[in-house]
């Protein structure tokens, strides 16, 4: 359900652009599952570096979303509002809940040019946008188990921790990570395949809650001290460094002594202090910034009539102990 607290803040992103934005600019429209994920912060930066740079020329890249990153139906009312402004000429979405948002545009039938970024909309509904611009999700899951293989050779005991249930990139990564652990395509949960299993209890959703992810973990931890593996298929936990630090200080001797690995999904700056502290061993970044700065340029495109590929790919940052002081992440 839409709350107030949302609508008010969407409602101020909606109509104070930003970057000096003239008013009778037209709308490239940003809208992120969540204004309260650092993570999307990083796209917002990436808008705004787009609207320094392109003042003066009739177009303002809009950044907005709900006030919280669980308020999937205020997401697809912020969108649906914004495809019947008559300033707004393209729009770039990451649906929190694909299949709803996709019923949406099915009703609304935009007339604007519509793309997705960070977050796709489900294979069967991918018609509904003209592009998809961000992360390769299911490359990302597979470097994920890559890792993490590596890490554990033989297998063991896993817990992935996902966001919400309909996110279509999440589920992705998910199987990205399920079929590469496993050695087979399809498998909706490790039962021993390829020596992995998931305990009980797992996976996790967090529905994109910092808090309930880390108390996530640290129940986890708790309940299964022999635990070989936790995966982070995105990074919320770690977006709150002291909370996150005072989970993994409960398991501080079983991450250096290698008996327990995390594997976790982005390289924002605190992730990356997470890393060199071996509170994780390895961290698969996405450029949530890239997205921002170029989501813009690709609504252009689109409105040009110029030739767009259907999937855009910013590819990723592989982040381990061994490489933390060189690799790229941010």
């Amino acid at each position: 359900m839409t709350t107030m607290k949302s609508l008010f803040v969407a409602g101020a992103a909606l109509f104070a652009l930003a970057g000096g934005a003239s008013a009778q600019d037209k709308v490239l429209a940003v809208v992120v599952k969540g204004l309260d994920n650092p993570f999307f912060e990083q796209i917002n930066l990436g808008c705004q570096k787009w609207n320094n740079e392109n003042k003066g020329k009739g177009y303002s890249c809009l950044y907005t979303g709900p006030a919280s990153s669980a308020d999937e139906a205020g997401e697809v009312q912020i969108v649906e509002d914004l495809l019947n402004r008559s300033d707004v000429a393209a729009i770039a979405i990451s649906p929190s809940n694909a299949p709803l948002m996709a019923n949406m545009l099915k009703r609304v039938a935009p007339k604007i040019p519509v793309m997705t970024i960070d977050a796709d909309l489900s294979a069967a509904d991918a018609g509904l946008r003209k592009t998809y611009l961000g992360t390769d999700n299911y490359l990302m899951g597979v470097k994920f188990a890559e890792h993490l293989k590596k890490l554990k050779p033989g297998g063991g005991t896993v817990c992935l921790q996902l966001g919400n249930v309909a996110a279509d990139n999440i589920n992705a990564r998910a199987a990205g990570t399920r079929d590469t652990l496993s050695g087979q395509k399809g498998i909706a949960r490790l039962e021993g395949q390829g020596g992995w299993t998931e305990i009980a209890g797992c996976p996790v959703f967090t529905n994109d809650q910092i808090d309930l992810a880390n108390q996530q973990m640290a129940d986890t931890f708790t309940a299964n001290p022999n635990l070989t593996a936790f995966m982070l298929i995105g990074g919320w936990a770690q977006f709150a460094p002291q909370a996150y630090a005072q989970v993994t200080d409960q398991v501080m001797g079983k991450l250096k002594d290698g008996s327990l690995a995390i594997v976790a999904g982005d390289t924002l700056p605190p992730q990356m202090e997470a890393l060199k502290a071996g509170r994780s061993h390895v961290q698969v970044g996405q450029r949530p910034f890239e997205m921002g700065y170029r989501a813009p340029s690709v609504m252009l495109d689109l409105l040009g009539g110029k030739a767009v590929d259907s999937i855009i790919y910013t590819g990723l940052d592989e982040c381990t102990q061994a490489n933390v002081a060189t690799c790229i992440g941010g």
